[in-house]
């Protein structure tokens, strides 16, 4: 008896042990929401579509099981929805368009009332007419920086961060960042108090034009802001690196939806884990070809660095020593009241 209850007790701590949140970040939720997110059903997510509104949904109905707050209700706000108009350039077809946002709320007296925002665009490119495949079902690009937001929210969701943590979802990305545009120009959280954004883009597949990318993502504007210090810091006991591309890390710096924020002076960057790859923007990216092993290590690091950027009392910061980042400074100043 006394060796069972010796047994007993050392068991004990295992058992009553609680995992990590990102823990819960596992390879087979990540390709049960990518299935559903880039299949035919939805066509291609095309801006404006039914397949784009469906997508909405689903992420809202996302924020809503995993417990996030709605927005404060306001002009265009519809729940979990931002709403505005999108005209068809081509047809002249207005259609209603959704931002998708869900709100975790910080816990400090002083530092709930700032904001670190993590984002990605759930639009892709429609369908062709044609026969065959016609549909570009967007898995990558950026089906799977959606579902990065969509498992972050839901692994962050029980705690209590001293920040605010907002989870958001742009439609219109494909079309000229329209719906962090249309964000920026009508924020839903103060962009005074909106320490960073932290943009998702193509994390899901490993195959990079340039070779394997494994166990390491991409910041772009890697020397633009701070940020990276701390993303390091977060990815390295999952055994994942966080480079500076030595050609795309400036050039793709405002090619996502990290731009608008940077622009309106907003520290911003965009993780990816590659920046091309064989089916870019065809017909051929779909979740078959994603790495979903590799996509829950990324997603877990870029958790748990949002986990640290939300309990820290330091701003993300801009590097005025770089003289890549002059327009965004000065916008940070003018936005601070400091020029």
């Amino acid at each position: 008896m006394p060796a069972a209850i010796a047994l007993l007790a050392a068991l004990l701590p295992l058992q009553t042990k609680v995992p990590k949140p990102y823990d819960q970040i596992t390879p087979e939720s990540l390709q049960a929401h990518l299935r559903f997110l880039s299949s035919d059903l939805l066509e291609g997510r095309g801006t404006p579509s039914r397949g784009l509104d469906i997508a909405a949904e689903y992420i809202a109905a996302q924020f809503k099981l995993a417990g996030l707050a709605t927005p404060p209700n306001g002009e265009g706000m519809d729940g979990y929805f931002q709403v505005t108009e999108f005209e068809n350039r081509r047809t002249k077809l207005k259609a209603p368009v959704r931002n998708v946002i869900g709100v975790l709320p910080g816990s400090d007296p002083k530092l709930k009332g700032t904001y670190v925002i993590v984002t990605g665009h759930y639009d892709h490119l429609g369908k062709r007419d044609g026969e065959g495949d016609q549909i570009f079902n967007g898995a990558n690009d950026d089906g799977s920086g959606t579902v990065g937001v969509i498992e972050s929210a839901r692994a962050l969701a029980g705690l209590k961060p001293k920040r605010t943590i907002v989870f958001m979802c742009f439609w219109g990305e494909e079309a000229g960042l329209q719906g962090s545009r249309y964000y920026t120009q009508h924020p839903v959280f103060p962009l005074l108090d909106t320490v960073v954004d932290v943009n998702l883009e193509q994390i899901g597949r490993t195959d990079d034009d340039e070779g394997p990318r494994v166990s390491e993502f991409n910041l772009t504007g890697f020397d633009y802001t701070d940020l990276a210090a701390t993303m390091t810091k977060a990815a390295t006991p999952f055994g994942v690196k966080v480079t500076m591309h030595p050609k795309f890390s400036g050039p793709y710096f405002f090619a996502s939806d990290n731009a608008p924020f940077a622009t309106a002076g907003v520290p911003a960057n965009t993780i990816s884990t590659s920046y091309s790859f064989p089916d870019y923007h065809k017909v051929g990216d779909e979740w078959q070809k994603v790495d979903f092993v590799n996509m829950a290590k990324i997603v877990r690091s870029v958790c748990a660095g949002v986990w640290s950027l939300a309990n820290s009392k330091d701003d993300v910061k801009w590097n005025e020593k770089n003289e890549k980042t002059k327009r965004y400074v000065d916008a940070w100043k003018k936005l601070h009241g400091a020029s």
